[in-house]
């Protein structure tokens, strides 16, 4: 399922080129720091486990089949690495409501398209903090870094039908927290 300039890659950072796993960071850390990002809603949190994740990439390296794309085989590792942060989290019961915001976007044509899209932004991004993380998750792998059922199928380890029993779950979960989000909002503006 790799490529050939995949596989030259792999084998260049397993004899110890350090700027062949640059280039594998450099084209995936976007990617990994938006779905951490999405999955943990906390900047700070989500470049930790951004690190995280590419510390498990090189070390893991070595046992990488190559049965599934690169892509593929760093999302798996970045969603259980959050998982485990979230885990973690829990455990130590210092969730803070206050750490789901502060979502970033860029690059807009207009100050004011850039101000609506800003906005519809952190409405969607404090929303998606509301979810359970596992669906906040799979509606960022889906959406915002829009991979197939069957790419996400590769990342989660879980089956195509049964993601899609999931998504159509996140969507409504999302669609409700959104309504229930804008009905104060619409209410207010038009009262």
């Amino acid at each position: 399922m790799l490529t050939t300039k995949e596989r030259k890659l792999i084998q260049s950072i397993r004899k110890g080129n350090t700027r062949a796993f640059s280039e594998l960071v450099n084209t995936y850390k976007d990617l990994v720091y938006t779905l951490t990002l999405r999955m943990l809603g906390n900047r700070e949190e989500a470049e930790e486990v951004s690190q995280d994740t590419f510390i498990k990439v090189f070390n893991s390296l070595e046992h990488f089949k190559g049965d599934s794309k690169i892509s593929t085989w760093v999302y798996r590792i970045a969603y259980n690495t959050c998982l485990d942060r979230i885990r973690l989290r829990k455990s130590r019961k210092f969730l803070d409501v206050g750490e789901m915001q502060d979502f970033i976007f860029t690059e807009m044509d207009t100050a004011l398209d850039k101000m609506v899209r800003e906005e519809r932004g952190r409405l969607v991004g404090q929303c998606l903090a509301k979810l359970p993380s596992e669906d906040a998750g799979l509606l960022t792998l889906f959406y915002f870094e829009e991979k197939s059922l069957l790419e996400i199928e590769n990342i989660l380890n879980v089956p195509v039908n049964s993601l899609k029993v999931q998504l159509f779950r996140a969507r409504k979960k999302l669609a409700a927290v959104l309504e229930g989000h804008l009905k104060p909002e619409i209410l207010q503006n038009n009262g």
